[in-house]
């Protein structure tokens, strides 16, 4: 698992092809709209075709190997157009993410390993990323992990290890990406953020804390950003369902987790990557230092 998927499973425990569209390419032509069937609680709705939101834009996810939403968030803005690039601790499943995206999409992803709590590793993440692309147009913070702990007998590791994976690594992404694109004069920021971030749940001290650290560095990173044409936002999800998340959490406890959603199921990650690309995406334009919940759990 990948941070990100080993920060769902610990928190918790307590389609079709689209090719990518090449930079600068015309629009498509427009296809009349079929509606989607209707999808209440506890029914999926259909995967969202492509829309072209994101083309000719460079893309960087952070923490997208593995089957969580990182993964589901690269491959979706590569379906809408952007040329990606994708980073993670685990080099063998970083390779392994990287062969599958471009199994799926068409286009082959630069991968690069990054320690988001090693400041070297993301000085040289982001110079791989604009030296290969020129530049860079949207980072998703996405490198998170959870822990299980009572806050009585919560170690100063545990607790220094969450907070520098899930909000420091969230920072220094975030620090170097401001200082390229104040340079450029544009660019877009979304943090992976989580419900956490706004209510209590107990053995969550910290990653609650982290995650409401990230809201709060979310919106004073907008209003600084905002001087040089850059719009930082946030996505809080809850419960994302996936392969890995299934495999170390027990039925009753996603039966309890699932029972305060409000369509009565969990969320796929392509339906966290959606609210993701729309906040990348120019039709957010207007959007900056928001925290938007993927999820009917909100203050």
């Amino acid at each position: 698992m990948s941070a990100s998927e080993e920060e769902e499973a610990i928190r918790v425990s307590a389609s079709p092809r689209h090719a990518p569209h090449p930079r600068h390419a015309p629009h498509p032509q427009h296809t009349p709209h079929t509606p989607h069937p209707p999808h209440g609680p506890g029914r999926e709705p259909p995967y969202e075709p492509a829309h072209g939101l994101l083309r000719g834009r460079t893309v960087l996810v952070t923490a997208a190997a593995g089957s969580g939403i990182g993964f589901a968030t690269a491959r979706r803005c590569a379906e809408e157009g952007a040329v990606v690039a994708i980073s993670d601790r685990h080099e063998r499943r970083l390779a392994e993410a990287a062969a599958e995206l471009e199994k799926l999409t068409g286009q082959a992803p630069l991968a690069v390993p990054c320690d988001v709590t090693v400041e070297d590793d993301v000085r040289r993440l982001f110079a791989a990323v604009t030296e290969r692309f020129g530049g860079l147009d949207v980072l998703v913070n996405n490198a998170g992990l959870g822990g299980t702990a009572a806050l009585v007998d919560m170690t100063d590791a545990q607790w220094s290890t969450v907070l520098d994976v899930t909000l420091n690594g969230t920072f220094r992404c975030t620090r170097a990406a401001l200082r390229h694109m104040r340079e450029r004069g544009t660019g877009v920021i979304v943090n992976n953020a989580s419900v956490l971030g706004w209510r209590a749940q107990a053995g969550q001290a910290h990653y609650a804390a982290a995650k409401a650290g990230v809201m709060a560095l979310t919106r004073c990173a907008a209003v600084e950003a905002a001087e040089f044409g850059v719009r930082v936002n946030a996505v809080a999800p809850s419960l994302a369902m996936h392969a890995n998340l299934a495999k170390v959490t027990s039925d009753e406890l996603l039966a309890e987790l699932t029972a305060r959603e409000a369509f009565g199921r969990a969320a796929r990650p392509w339906e966290v990557a959606n609210a993701i690309v729309f906040l990348a995406s120019g039709y957010s334009s207007y959007l900056t230092g928001e925290v938007v919940s993927v999820s009917s759990q909100h203050p």
